[in-house]
């Protein structure tokens, strides 16, 4: 061990030792938990730095200030809290008479207000679901299958998986015939939640999944359930009817310990369709919420609707707009109180737009872009924060801390896990870098999963001996210990003259374009630039063909226009520049679509990012379209030799 090493990790650990309190002559010290000890450590730091091994290790590993000497398995005001089942019980005794899940009630096809049912209600539907599945002998540690859109009694029945040690399954409502089969077989599901429509689909492969001996149909009349033959061994029954087996047979709760498994994930991110965002525009104006967290596509439509609106609203009303948005900016950003006054004439009414009462906003999934929090943070006021995290990682991985409002990263690290990067040097991205260290985002820690369920091998191809789990996303340091996402491991191609290009990225920058509502950024080795197929925001198209005084009739003819593919693609390359895009990150031909990605038409999971494979498939002569025309425009650079 080198001089400068010894000398660097003896000063980290006086930074742990205090002078015995009792004599303070004695040459007796004490150990104690320094927060900041750490070489890159500062007194205000979000995250400080540890050596990743003691003896010789590098000091590249980093962990939250609040908990640099241990990392968190419980919440440290309720170290009772173990399990998802002991959160709940905590929830419904402390919360008996709260509201807690509500469902927006349609009469004759007109949406009305919202019904509640309470944090009491729900654990005493938890208690009755669990127990009348111990009824009909499901047994510890079965696999329960959920196969309908979020509804209460989803995580009802969640709730109750919790309770009595089962094992929940989800799957997401458009899952079709093959797909579902796969996942009932491979997870073993022995009894399965589902809805009518979802319930047809399951009876048309019966026979094909033989762990399944219980179908509870959500929202089904039981006078309209069908029965089966005693030989299949499968019985249907209503949800209602399994409600008041339980409450006629109450059990014991079977509480599961920390270790075991909680649920087996399919699918990334929420087992509902994502909805029209205009009718959840809607829903928020009536449910007027104050904590809202959501995904940039939502983010990005908000502040494009509210920036064109300010556009079109006069000369006057804009400057009104552009004043109130720098003072209240300004002052936020300088730690002060902004003026009520901007509010009252101006922010009220956009407020207004998510019920007015929003205190709280987060994004996750995707990153946000900065002028996009900025807006948020001036428009809604309250805190609003970004977070990192994956579905190996039970979610959070980062978090900006409270107070911070710089914009531009996730935070520091969730104190259940520790993060170092990894160099990827094929990326030229390395731990070494100035002014700040770059690489593949590690995590390990409590909050890090198992394993894939039944797959060793891609078990070891994300999480390595050491424990660390691989996220495939790109990550520097910044000052003070905030993470930010800067790049895309996975998913990357290279282009015929061999730059890297992280499609994702692209996609995200494109997102802030007004015509667009999705994208899909394509390249390949053959090709030497990128081409993009495009989801129009239909409204915002149709304004600007109206103002250009082109006819069309229809949105498909509109798209058609080369007139409006110049316009998106003009708007695309302005986007670009501002996110400071490098040329070969620019798309040079677009092609605009008036279908949306769904989850129906496989182009989009349900995390709201492009189906890569199934895209480059469903789009295929769109692409092979893009490239020939460039080829024959420009025919020299778009081949490789």
């Amino acid at each position: 061990m080198d001089s400068t090493s010894a000398q660097r990790r003896l000063k980290a650990i006086h930074g742990h030792l205090l002078a015995n309190a009792s004599d303070p002559q004695s040459r007796q010290q004490l150990v104690e938990k320094n927060q900041t000890a750490g070489e890159f450590a500062h007194g205000n730091g979000y995250s400080v730095v540890l050596p990743e091994k003691l003896q010789t290790g590098k000091w590249n590993v980093h962990r939250s200030a609040r908990s640099p000497l241990k990392l968190v398995s419980r919440f440290p005001d309720h170290p009772n809290i173990g399990t998802l089942h002991d959160n709940f019980v905590h929830a419904v005794n402390t919360f008996q008479d709260f509201k807690y899940l509500g469902t927006r009630i349609r009469v004759d096809g007109t949406v009305g207000e919202y019904k509640w049912m309470t944090y009491g209600e729900a654990g005493t539907a938890r208690s009755a679901i669990g127990s009348g599945l111990v009824y009909h002998g499901i047994t510890k540690g079965a696999r329960i299958g959920l196969y309908f859109i979020n509804r209460p009694e989803w995580s009802i029945i969640d709730h109750a998986c919790s309770a009595y040690s089962y094992i929940s399954v989800p799957l997401y409502d458009t899952l079709g015939p093959d797909a579902a089969k796969y996942v009932v077989n491979h997870a073993g599901v022995e009894a399965m939640f589902c809805v009518p429509e979802t319930l047809t689909t399951l009876l048309s492969f019966l026979s094909e999944i033989p762990s399944v001996r219980l179908m509870v149909v959500v929202g089904g009349i039981d006078k309209h359930i069908p029965s089966l033959p005693s030989a299949t061994g499968v019985e249907i029954i209503s949800y209602s009817k399994l409600l008041h087996q339980g409450n006629s047979n109450l059990q014991q709760f079977c509480a599961p310990k920390p270790e075991d498994i909680a649920t087996i994930c399919y699918t990334s991110g929420t087992t509902g369709t994502p909805k029209d965002t205009l009718k959840l525009m809607d829903d928020l104006a009536a449910l007027r919420p104050t904590i809202f967290c959501s995904v940039p596509r939502l983010y990005n439509r908000i502040y494009a609707g509210i920036t064109n609106a300010v556009k079109t609203s006069g000369a006057l009303r804009e400057r009104l707009f552009t004043t109130a948005y720098n003072a209240k900016k300004q002052a936020i950003m300088n730690g002060k109180n902004p003026s009520p006054m901007w509010d009252r004439l101006v922010f009220n009414k956009i407020k207004a737009k998510l019920g007015g009462r929003v205190r709280f906003m987060a994004s996750g999934a995707s990153p946000l872009s900065p002028d996009v929090m900025d807006f948020l943070m001036v428009c809604f006021g309250g805190r609003i924060t970004e977070g990192y995290g994956m579905t190996e990682s039970s979610c959070i991985i980062s978090l900006m801390d409270e107070g911070d409002t710089l914009c531009g990263h996730v935070g520091s690290p969730n104190p259940a896990c520790e993060i170092k990067l990894m160099d990827v040097p094929e990326m030229n991205y390395t731990s070494d870098d100035e002014p700040y260290p770059r690489g593949e985002i590690c995590v390990r820690g409590p909050i890090v999963f198992p394993g894939y369920y039944k797959d060793e091998l891609q078990t070891r191809e994300v999480v390595d001996e050491e424990g660390w789990l691989h996220t495939g996303d790109i990550g520097l340091w910044l000052t003070e210990g905030r993470l930010k996402i800067i790049d895309r491991k996975k998913n990357i191609f290279k282009l015929a003259q061999g730059e890297y290009i992280a499609a994702e990225k692209i996609e995200n920058v494109y997102a802030k374009c007004k015509f667009i509502a999705q994208s899909f950024v394509y390249g390949d080795s053959f090709n030497s630039c990128l081409v993009a197929v495009v989801s129009v925001e239909a409204d915002n198209l149709k304004a600007w063909a109206a103002s250009e005084g082109i006819k069309y009739e229809d949105l498909r003819q509109l798209c058609s226009d080369h007139r409006a593919r110049a316009a998106v693609l003009a708007e695309m390359d302005a986007v670009g520049r501002e996110a400071q895009l490098r040329g070969f990150e620019f798309a040079k031909a677009v092609t605009l679509v008036s279908e949306p990605f769904t989850l129906e038409n496989g182009l989009l999971t349900p995390t709201f990012k492009a189906s890569r494979p199934q895209a480059k498939s469903y789009f295929a002569k769109a692409i092979s379209d893009m490239y020939a025309e460039l080829a024959t425009s420009d025919p020299a650079p778009q081949k490789a030799l």
